[in-house]
């Protein structure tokens, strides 16, 4: 470890109390990596919304001050990652933050959560997506879904790559109407296999494996977060976006053998060495 710098990750998130989503992995899956995760979060929700009766407490309240009072201590973040916003007032609160404490030549990675499968998602208004696309456009680094990335592009939802040649022309064409790096998860166009692709607007890369067909909540997070963390520990995009499919894609096996409720998520904790390690 001699030589290792710590990085600081400002992460403004939403913080899920049960089911392994959000800030949950985030913070395990970034402090394995050898980095310190400051945690922001945007609400609270007892579980993850795809399990009935949750609560919440919506936090944008108190996110200004924590944005001012980290400024005024002079903290800068090597990176500022956000995740799922749930209103326009909050990205305004991601902008300000990755302008005032994102260290110089330092990454804002920006998760553009709103949908999945071709659907989006209910709270996600046409005024909520045009204010991601601008978020998008202040990141250095976008990880969209299919469905995702078809909102940036102004496409149907529905719309996803259906071959290697549409991927690439799906990433030059986020990479030249967001001026960011690329990470495009969800791609399923080769029978029985699913992955992701990256670009960084000279060279890139498709990393397709086996598909473990369940369904867990929770894996953009854990993706994203394996990605960023090795990036921070020197990976360039092509490395790190395929070791982070592979991870997840190890933690998806390890957890359908263990017979769990797909909603309560990946069981990672048992896998953290391995980023360790690396």
């Amino acid at each position: 470890m001699n030589g290792f710098m710590q990085k600081k990750i400002l992460a403004l998130h939403d913080l899920s109390g049960y089911g392994r989503s959000s800030l949950v992995p985030i913070i395990a899956v970034l402090s394995a990596a050898g980095h310190q995760c400051v945690p922001l979060p945007t609400a609270f929700f007892s579980t993850h919304t795809a399990i009935p009766d949750w609560v919440t407490s919506d936090l944008t309240g108190v996110m200004q001050g924590v944005i001012n009072q980290y400024d005024e201590l002079g903290l800068r973040f090597e990176s500022v990652y956000a995740g799922f916003l749930g209103s326009a007032e909050q990205i305004d609160l991601v902008q300000q933050a990755a302008k005032r404490l994102c260290a110089d030549n330092g990454l804002t990675l920006i998760d553009p959560v709103m949908g999945d499968n071709g659907e989006v998602y209910q709270t996600y208004t046409p005024e909520m997506c045009r204010r991601m696309r601008e978020l998008c456009e202040i990141a250095d680094i976008i990880t969209p879904n299919t469905t995702e990335a078809a909102i940036l592009l102004d496409r149907a939802p529905a719309d996803k790559p259906c071959s290697a040649e549409q991927t690439w022309e799906w990433l030059r064409a986020l990479h030249t109407r967001y001026g960011a790096q690329i990470v495009l998860t969800g791609l399923d166009y080769e029978k029985g296999q699913v992955g992701s692709a990256c670009f960084d607007g000279e060279q890139g890369m498709i990393s397709l494996h086996a598909r473990i067909n369940r369904y867990y909540p929770g894996t953009g997070d854990l993706f994203a977060a394996t990605m960023l963390g090795a990036l921070l520990n020197g990976s360039d995009l092509n490395r790190a976006s395929a070791f982070a499919g592979e991870f997840v894609k190890d933690c998806i096996a390890y957890t359908e053998t263990q017979g769990t409720d797909p909603m309560h998520g990946v069981q990672f904790e048992r896998l953290l060495g391995r980023i360790t390690s690396r």
